[in-house]
């Protein structure tokens, strides 16, 4: 009896952390099809009409499509380019011991540790003297710079605890160094790889600071910026925002329910080691 008590009173803990987790997404689907004073006059009910106007109105207001493509080519080359950078400096760093290896692991670790409003004035003077202000590549190298440490860690926590008989065998029979890091390594790396691409993916996709900081043109603007734009001094479209809201968290939420299963153990193999 103690043990059914027990499981309950946990299953009545969790259904109630469940629902205050998940009300906040259901306020805001539900407001989506509200008209403003309904929002406020009718928070937890169903909308009196389903109508998706607040959809077609905020596309139209805030250029939501423009928004969308600057969001992908900015997320989808920001992860690609740290993938491979990650893993071709862990694999080196994991397979060639020496001193110089040594300390620049712990400069990758030591970096992590700097404050982003430390360096974000110099980041900018920098992107500006590159001629690369209000430019997707401003804001794509830029994370480079940002996210290449902790995916190397994680890249070269893995490696430490993969024997390197394969690659040896490898090199043997004549492959050359780019063909083992392809056919053998790559392959070998997909759980943290897969760990990476969704945990960078929900970061650059809801960025505000660097984008907004990088790209102060209307047309540059990525989707956070964009749904900001409905926020003023004067006025707060709360029914096109939560419209906004619903289109643009989609994609990160299929990338997130496709790859959840790698994310716990791609962090905890990455981990084992550094």
């Amino acid at each position: 009896m103690k043990s059914v008590a027990a499981k309950s009173v946990v299953y009545l803990v969790l259904t109630s952390f469940s629902i205050v987790f998940l009300m906040p997404f259901y306020i805001t689907f539900m407001g989506s099809f509200k008209s403003f004073a309904e929002i406020f006059g009718n928070v937890f009910g169903l909308p009196e009409s389903w109508s998706f106007e607040n959809y077609f109105n905020v596309i139209e207001r805030v250029n939501l499509i423009s928004a969308f493509r600057n969001s992908i080519i900015i997320t989808v080359f920001s992860v690609i380019g740290i993938v491979f950078i990650a893993s071709m400096a862990a694999y080196r760093l994991a397979r060639v011991d020496n001193r110089f290896h040594r300390v620049l692991y712990f400069v990758f670790v030591a970096s992590m540790v700097i404050p982003f409003p430390a360096i974000m004035l110099p980041l900018i003077r920098t992107i500006s003297n590159l001629q690369l202000f209000n430019t997707h590549f401003g804001v794509i190298i830029s994370y480079y710079g940002l996210g290449t440490a902790f995916a190397t860690i994680l890249y070269y926590g893995f490696l430490k605890t993969v024997p390197a008989d394969m690659e040896e065998a490898a090199a043997v029979d004549g492959c050359s160094q780019q063909r083992i890091y392809f056919s053998i390594v790559m392959p070998m790396l997909k759980p943290t790889t897969a760990t990476l691409v969704v945990l960078n993916i929900i970061w650059f996709w809801n960025d505000f600071l660097l984008p907004a900081l990088l790209l102060t043109r209307i047309y540059m603007r990525t989707i956070p910026l964009a749904i900001a734009l409905l926020f003023d001094m004067f006025t707060s479209r709360w029914d096109l925002a939560m419209a906004a809201v619903i289109m643009c968290i989609i994609p990160p939420l299929i990338v997130f329910l496709a790859f959840q299963r790698f994310i716990v153990s791609g962090i905890a193999a990455g981990a084992v080691k550094g």
